[in-house]
């Protein structure tokens, strides 16, 4: 690849990968929706075993391009894995922390969108930068400039104006005040375990030689049976009843590969595209989940509160992701202290 090529190719994966999270993030909300409230004949599916097979197909990607890296050779791999897994125990070992946060995050983000429409819970879920800008500061003893205070405020005040009630004559069970505050909770404390365990999955992998896919090797070996947990704990007789797979079709099918391949995809934006375009990408993403939901799914009707408060929090999440330019002092035109 030529010098010249090099950044037209850079500026095409940014905006592949720009696109692939809209339509990602788009999809899985909809689509995750949709299968929590469709009128299907017998049983519904179980959240926590959608989780787990999710994890166990992030398992078996990551083994693969493992495996792929080695040039697909079995005793480099197995070696790798027993370098960076069996040699270094209490290391690993750590990795089991956020995977138990992200499998109950996952959990609970499927209760969220079994009481609240998309566009509600898209614009809710984004206080998941303010709970990891808190965890930052506290774990991670990170400054954070007035922009991003401001930002943070502002983010926290259009959360707060979505979720004020509607003046609507519609009584809809599914939308009552009482399975609208059960899935607020849900959406916090699902923006609360994402916080910490992105800050301490941070903390803890400063200065480690682990590759990325390794990572997320360990991270679904520890969530498979975390999920698994879950399942035991909430979901067995209905397992013990039905099978581990009730409920499931083609749209359930779809569910589980976009919540496996999201993480790998937020990988790609983060490695290819800046804050600026990850904050568009997030606002396309609202826009086009509360349009779907009003038009198609009709569990949504948009008032004045929700418009003001997602404009809010749009502009928030371009000012949080917002980083000045330093200015450059030519050497030898200025006169600066040793």
């Amino acid at each position: 690849m030529t010098p010249t090529s090099a950044p037209k190719a850079n500026a095409a994966l940014k905006w592949v990968s720009l696109i692939v999270l809209i339509v990602q993030t788009t999809a899985l909300v909809l689509t995750l929706r949709y299968s929590r409230t469709q009128v299907t004949e017998g049983p519904k599916y179980l959240s926590s075993t959608a989780v787990v097979v999710s994890e166990v197909i992030k398992f078996f990607t990551s083994a693969l391009v493992l495996l792929y890296n080695n040039g697909w050779s079995i005793p480099l791999f197995l070696n790798e894995i027993d370098i960076d897994n069996f040699q270094n125990p209490f290391d690993t070992l750590k990795v089991a922390v956020p995977a138990a946060l992200y499998v109950v995050q996952n959990n609970l983000l499927f209760l969220a969108l079994s009481k609240l429409d998309a566009a509600t819970y898209q614009v809710t879920y984004q206080l998941k930068i303010l709970t990891t800008a808190f965890f930052s500061v506290t774990m991670l003893s990170r400054r954070l400039n007035g922009l991003k205070w401001i930002a943070l405020i502002a983010l926290t005040g259009g959360v707060a104006l979505v979720q004020l009630p509607k003046d609507s004559g519609k009584t809809d069970v599914e939308h009552d005040t009482s399975d609208q505050f059960i899935g607020l909770l849900a959406v916090l404390a699902a923006c609360c375990s994402s916080g910490f365990a992105g800050v301490y999955l941070e903390k803890i992998l400063k200065g480690t030689p682990v590759t990325l896919w390794m990572r997320n090797l360990q991270m679904a070996f520890f969530s498979i049976f975390g999920g698994l947990f879950m399942t035991f704990l909430y979901d067995r007789e209905a397992v013990a009843e039905n099978g581990f797979f009730q409920g499931y079709n083609s749209i359930i099918w779809i569910v589980v590969l976009l919540q496996a391949y999201g993480g790998l995809v937020i990988a790609l934006v983060v490695k290819y595209a800046d804050n600026i375009l990850k904050g568009f990408a997030v606002s396309l993403s609202i826009i086009s989940s509360s349009l779907i939901s009003w038009l198609f799914l009709n569990d949504f009707e948009p008032s004045l509160a929700f418009i003001v408060g997602a404009l809010v929090v749009i502009a928030s999440t371009f000012l949080y992701g917002y980083e000045p330019k330093p200015t450059h002092i030519r050497l030898g035109t200025t006169k600066h202290e040793a």
